[in-house]
């Protein structure tokens, strides 16, 4: 790469995610990786190959949502949980399971909307408080509903499907169509973020005084990206119950959009590839975490079996500490340093 950059001359070559012929066999060698993955690893490694596409899927709609539009929301783990309710109703109606996926991103896409036409008129403290109660309307429809309509406490048990011509009986079924929706949902994650509704959540989220006063609808930008967000949310709540057949309101907890936000800002705010980075990172710590639990119990038996849980909740809290005080832009923004850095090197600027 030069050290001047990479200029185009033409309007398709400026706006290309994918530049160089390096980028280009990165993304190909990295795609064909992941793709090949279930015929030479483990299944252990399949089923947190697929559990982390999932979780990418929900983080890049916050991301949407908080990293570019500049809205706190803490409740996609809600979010993700109307998905998952809404995908399961469907496929035990007999859709297939990528209609299924769709439906269960309109009605948390609905119920997103709801929450977001409140931040038309607050921000910041008060607006974290109005998505938290998002997680406990969810809570108390679920639980108080006829168990009929959504099974109550015990929840809801779909069959397998099927989707692209691919059985999702078994993990590497599943790993592959979430590989799938993963791909397709980053790719429209880039074109809303390039497009003109991501230039007005930028807008909004940098001084929405001043981008009224440019003619941006701001309460319809905020109401819009609480909607993506809210659709990224039900569409891997909807894999969700793909990959475990069954649905229960213990499974979308205000802890797991915690652990949501945390990768947000391990990988960098205002970064799709931040998102991905950062939720691969979270997640494999915490396997890591659960992976030694146990040995570490055998060790000191005094610990106790809730070691583990416990250890969570430490890692989570420090990781989010180290990076708000040492890196508070992300690891995207260290990983643009040292791209900056070594395309100038040998000299200093």
């Amino acid at each position: 790469m030069d050290p001047s950059g990479i200029f185009f001359t033409d309007h398709a070559g400026d706006r290309s995610l994918v530049r160089t012929r390096a980028q280009w066999a990165c993304l190909l060698a990295l795609l064909l990786l992941l793709a090949t993955l279930p015929w030479w690893a483990s299944e252990r490694w399949v089923s947190i190959g697929y559990t982390t596409f999932i979780t990418a899927v929900a983080v890049i709609g916050l991301q949407i949502c908080t990293g570019y539009a500049g809205q706190i929301n803490l409740g996609q783990s809600a979010f993700m949980g109307v998905g998952a309710y809404g995908a399961a109703l469907a496929m035990m109606a007999g859709w297939n399971a990528l209609a299924a996926l769709l439906i269960g991103g309109a009605g948390a896409a609905i119920f997103g909307v709801m929450f977001g036409l409140t931040a038309a008129r607050i921000k910041g403290f008060y607006l974290a408080l109005t998505t938290i109660a998002a997680q406990a309307l969810f809570h108390f429809l679920v639980l108080n509903l006829p168990a009929s309509w959504l099974g109550g406490a015990g929840g809801l048990h779909v069959d397998s499907a099927s989707a692209f011509g691919i059985s999702l009986n078994n993990d590497r079924g599943i790993y592959w169509f979430s590989l799938i929706v993963l791909v397709l949902m980053t790719s429209g994650a880039f074109g809303i973020v390039r497009s003109r509704h991501g230039r007005s959540f930028e807008a909004v989220r940098d001084d929405d005084v001043a981008a009224g006063m440019m003619g941006i609808p701001v309460a319809a930008t905020k109401a819009r990206a609480f909607l993506v967000s809210a659709f990224y949310a039900g569409v891997a709540g909807g894999l969700w119950v793909v990959a475990l057949r069954h649905v229960s309101v213990e499974q979308f907890t205000l802890f797991n959009a915690i652990w949501m936000i945390a990768m947000m800002i391990v990988g960098g705010l205002g970064s799709i590839v931040g998102a991905l980075i950062g939720t691969v990172m979270i997640q494999f710590a915490r396997e890591g975490v659960t992976s030694l639990g146990p040995s570490f119990i055998q060790w000191v038996p005094a610990v106790g079996q809730d070691f583990v849980f416990a250890a969570m909740n430490v890692l989570l809290g420090t990781v989010i500490i180290l990076f708000l005080l040492f890196e508070p832009k992300g690891v995207m923004h260290r990983i643009e340093i040292s791209k900056k850095t070594f395309r100038l090197w040998p000299f200093p600027y």
